[in-house]
């Protein structure tokens, strides 16, 4: 039995305190020993660096920003706080190669990047500022839901509030610069964008329209071509829906999306080297609200934390066929949000 750990962020609006780990046993897809390891408000996202530094969403006050702590002690260790007035970020990205790091704040509809310290620790090195906004009433400002790297090593951050898509260039010390913005279909409201396997398609989540998109990514100029959307939840669905997250299968053959308030996971097919998708399954999460998921390493398994029933759904993925079979449901977990397995 191989045994793996799992760092859970989460909100903590209700019973939550922070950050938690468990035990996940890798043969049986199993789920145990839930442990608080870091202590925060809403640390909703969280993202780890190869030195094994945790980089924390955190709320202080009227300050939010990125905490910094040691992952390799328990309780974790804090190390340093890039702490600003207003909202917190939504996302964060690691830079291993030229030690940056990336936080979008959904909010503030900005982009800050950071320089890692010898101790771990951040320095902020560049902000960048989006303006304007869609037609949907989530859409009155800019909001950056997701800022991480593309194939190439350029920047791609996701605005859910413009509809856009913007590429920047980035110096070793994380200086941002544009060269390139996609815009969807109004009202998409795009949130997590990842790559194939080459790194020639992207697949970008709208939560607002419950859309998957393919789109042509172009190495030369970080500008992206729409090519085909699909939805993610069934054409009968008239009730509310929000989508999370999405993962692509390491070989590149599956992607998987999550579905708030239709409480599913989808799964689709890909096909033509990466260009065409198509909707295999939609299984139920077996809860209320499942926002961010993740493949163990191996991905034998999808663990998915579900924030409103506050329990984390473990599901067998089939290598083969890419489809999800129910393995665990009754884990609890507070106000789960993020999921995110250790080095």
């Amino acid at each position: 039995m191989t045994v793996h750990h799992v760092l859970f962020g989460t909100y903590t609006k209700k019973t939550s305190k922070g950050v938690y780990e468990a035990a996940f046993d890798s043969e049986s897809g199993q789920l145990s020993d839930l442990k608080l390891v870091y202590e925060a408000t809403n640390p909703t996202y969280l993202a780890l660096s190869k030195n094994n530094k945790a980089y924390i969403v955190d709320k202080r006050g009227e300050m939010g920003g990125v905490a910094t702590a040691d992952n390799s002690v328990r309780p974790m260790q804090e190390i340093g706080a890039n702490m600003s007035e207003g909202s917190t970020p939504a996302y964060i990205g690691v830079d291993e190669e030229r030690q940056l790091v990336f936080a979008g704040y959904y909010h503030r509809g900005t982009v800050e990047s950071y320089k890692i310290q010898a101790d771990g620790s951040l320095e902020l090195k560049d902000t960048f500022q989006n303006e304007g906004s869609g037609p949907r009433p989530e859409q009155a400002s800019s909001h950056i839901h997701f800022a991480n790297l593309t194939p190439d090593k350029r920047l791609v951050a996701v605005d859910l509030g413009t509809d856009e898509v913007i590429t920047f260039d980035l110096t070793d010390d994380g200086q941002m610069t544009e060269v390139a913005r996609f815009e969807t279909i109004t009202g998409f409201g795009p949130r997590h964008i990842r790559f194939s396997k080459d790194g020639e398609y992207a697949y970008l989540l709208g939560e607002l329209s419950s859309l998957l998109s393919v789109l042509k990514y172009n190495e030369e100029d970080g500008s992206f071509e729409h090519l085909m959307t699909a939805s993610t939840i069934p054409s009968d669905w008239d009730e509310h829906n929000g989508t999370a997250a999405i993962r692509v299968s390491a070989d590149g053959r599956f992607i998987y999306t999550s579905n708030r308030g239709h409480d599913s996971i989808s799964v689709f097919r890909v096909s033509n080297m990466g260009a065409e998708i198509e909707l295999i399954q939609t299984i139920s999460v077996e809860g209320s609200f499942p926002r961010d998921m993740t493949f163990d390493p191996e991905e034998k398994f999808l663990v998915v934390p579900n924030q409103e029933t506050d329990n984390v759904t473990v599901f067998s993925r089939d290598a083969e066929e890419g489809e999800l079979e129910l393995v665990q449901k009754d884990f609890a977990l507070p106000e789960g949000v993020r999921v995110l397995f250790e080095n």
